[in-house]
């Protein structure tokens, strides 16, 4: 298995991850204050990881980080381990689960652009058309979501903006450093800026009060969260960042098959079509992709 096809299996772990993480976080963050709950989530996730780069005798590798990598890191950490953490479940305690995942798998589009004008990865006309696809299978399922656009969607959406743009600078990064540094940066350095906001808006001593069971919905999600940046930044280091994203898209469906599923959420025919195409699109883009791409190429 060359590095590519090790990416590909490992950003395809992220997307089933992601699509039973936002399922279940759809209840976690009903059960106590969303920002608590980022907070409690992402700083063990994040004490866990800096202990995997320890275990893993990568200590070598943060000494060897220059002061711009470190910069690179901190601001990772505040675009994408706190800023949109904090929009985003408060944006899903209001909008739901499904309506969540949907629109935060829009991320491909935003990445793509930003890929293509910032880290010159090449699109052809081929690659455009799977693009197409995947913009209207999309568009299909979030349909429902956005017929009563409100606070929730728009935090959602501001969410996935913050991390488009995190994902360029990792992806970045990621040409000079390991995917366990990356995230365990962007998760300590995200945690550290969310503690500043709770102690600032006054939250911070309401994790003294967690209940058992918040403790259990947080610390379910936190093996999931766990996972999730594992196997993503160690993925994102080794295929291109749209491709990356792209095969996040499988997350949607799945989020929106469990809540069919166990909350009998129905599915109409448009959120069918939409999944057909964004299963098409993403075989397509793959296919088209890996021949535009040589395959032995270094990311």
């Amino acid at each position: 298995m060359n590095n590519r096809q090790k990416g590909l299996a490992l950003v395809t772990g992220t997307a089933l991850i992601s699509g039973i993480s936002i399922f279940i976080n759809g209840f976690s963050v009903k059960m106590m204050d969303p920002s608590v709950f980022s907070f409690l989530k992402n700083s063990i996730v994040g004490v866990g990881l800096i202990g995997l780069v320890l275990a893993a005798g990568e200590i070598k590798n943060l000494r060897a980080l220059k002061a711009k990598q470190w910069a690179y890191l901190i601001l990772i950490g505040l675009v994408g381990g706190c800023i949109p953490f904090l929009m985003f479940f408060n944006g899903m305690a209001l909008a739901g689960s499904s309506a969540g995942s949907l629109i935060h798998k829009s991320m491909f589009l935003f990445v793509a652009i930003g890929a293509v004008l910032f880290l010159k990865e090449k699109l052809n006309a081929k690659i455009l058309l799977a693009a197409t696809i995947l913009i209207c299978g999309n568009a299909l399922m979030i349909k429902g979501s956005l017929a009563n656009p409100g606070l929730g969607q728009a935090l959602v959406l501001a969410a996935t903006l913050f991390w488009a743009a995190e994902n360029l600078m990792a992806k970045h990064l990621l040409k000079s450093t390991t995917g366990n540094v990356v995230a365990a940066g962007r998760m300590v350095f995200g945690s550290g800026f969310m503690a500043i906001y709770l102690g600032f808006s006054g939250q911070l001593g309401s994790i003294a009060t967690t209940t058992s069971e918040q403790w259990l919905w947080t610390l379910i999600p936190t093996l999931l969260l766990f996972g999730y940046v594992l196997t993503w930044y160690n993925g994102l280091k080794k295929v291109p960042a749209s491709v990356a994203t792209v095969i996040l898209l499988i997350g949607a469906p799945i989020t929106t098959l469990l809540n069919f599923a166990v909350m009998r959420t129905p599915v109409d025919g448009y959120q069918w079509a939409g999944a057909a195409l964004l299963v098409l699109g993403s075989v397509a883009w793959l296919a088209w992709q890996k021949k535009s791409q040589p395959l032995n190429q270094a990311y």
